[in-house]
This record gives C-alpha cells, sequence and structure tokens, in this order.
C-alpha cells in the first residue's frame, strides 16, 4: 500500500513537470489564434452547379463601416452582360443605399497591390426588397458589360451587420441574346 502511494506521488511529479510548463509556454499563442486568417471557406451548399467567386473586403468587423469589392473575372462571364442580379442574404441586416453602390473595371490586389477602381462604370441600380425579406441588388450597365479581358466588381459601401457569421451572396446575369438571367456564382463573406 504505501508502495502504491509512493509511486502515485512519483507519477504526479513527474506528470506536473511535464504539464506545467507546457500550459505557461503554449498559454500566449492562445490569444493569436483568434486573430489568424485562415484562407479556409466553409460552404455548407456546395454541390456541382456551385461556383465560387473572388471578393474581397476592407473591414471584417462587426458594425465597422466596409467596402465590399464583388469580382467578375473573366473567365466567369461567356458573353457581354446586358444585366446583373446581386442576391442579398435576408441576414445580412445593413443598409443599402443608390449613392453607397458603384460598378467599376477593378484591378484586383494582391500581395504587393491594392484592389482597386480604375473606371466607373456608368449604370442604373435598382434596390428590390421582397415580402418574404429577400433582398437584390440589379445593376443594369448603360453599355453591355464585354468578354474581354478585363475584371469588374460590383463595390459596396456598408456598414457591416451586428451579427457575425457567414453571408452568402448569389450573382446572376442576363448575357446579349438572351432572355431569362443565369448563374454566374456565390461569394461568401465572413463578418467577425
Amino acid at each position: 500500500m504505501i508502495k502504491n502511494t509512493k509511486k502515485l506521488s512519483l507519477n504526479f511529479k513527474i506528470l506536473r513537470i511535464f504539464l506545467i510548463p507546457t500550459i505557461l509556454f503554449s498559454t500566449p499563442f492562445f490569444d493569436n489564434i483568434q486573430n489568424a486568417k485562415a484562407g479556409l471557406e466553409f460552404q455548407w451548399d456546395s454541390n456541382t452547379g456551385f461556383k465560387r467567386l473572388k471578393w474581397f473586403q476592407k473591414e471584417n468587423a462587426r458594425r465597422s463601416r466596409n467596402t465590399i469589392y464583388f469580382f467578375l473575372r473573366p473567365f466567369e462571364r461567356a458573353t457581354d452582360l446586358l444585366k446583373i442580379n446581386l442576391a442579398i442574404p435576408k441576414t445580412f441586416k445593413s443598409t443599402l443605399k443608390n449613392e453607397k453602390i458603384s460598378f467599376c473595371k477593378v484591378k484586383i490586389g494582391g500581395f504587393e497591390d491594392r484592389t482597386k477602381c480604375l473606371e466607373d462604370i456608368p449604370a442604373d441600380f435598382e434596390i428590390n426588397t421582397e415580402e418574404s425579406g429577400l433582398r437584390s441588388l440589379d445593376i443594369y450597365p448603360y453599355r453591355p458589360i464585354q468578354s474581354n479581358k478585363d475584371s469588374y466588381a460590383i463595390v459596396l459601401k456598408v456598414f457591416n451587420p451586428k451579427k457575425s457569421g457567414l453571408y452568402q451572396f448569389h450573382s446572376y446575369g442576363q448575357y446579349k441574346g438572351k432572355s431569362v438571367s443565369t448563374y454566374l456564382g456565390s461569394w461568401t463573406i465572413g463578418i467577425d
């Protein structure tokens, strides 16, 4: 009995030697985990018809002023676009104003460059709100958006919603010669 208690107390001493320094040295690193920016995107409805589009936002904190760029790159447009529809999730509770929405030819930034609009594309914007709470934004450019090597962006200057989470925006476009809009792709915006 005495041997068992001595052996048990020795095991606890050894465990303390390894456990306490591990906890002390790893604690400062837990603060950095919350601030880590992961390149992982979670899709809850990913099927073969889903097409992920590229986007950029300047601020991802709740209730902060934000500029969101929704990119339409050259290979994401088949032919000339006459109309673009942006379906806004009903949980993205933010006020949209026509004067804070723009459509432009964009230079997509990267490691060394910033994302910036090169040329504003004149267009009419129509914000639609349905009874079910769904909102959408229709963009009617004055000239068809050509299927060339230029990238374009829908730019929203909004205040982020109060709730954090993932917000999935869908886009539809009406091509020249077609009477029905087709699915272009989706963007998933994260608000912390």
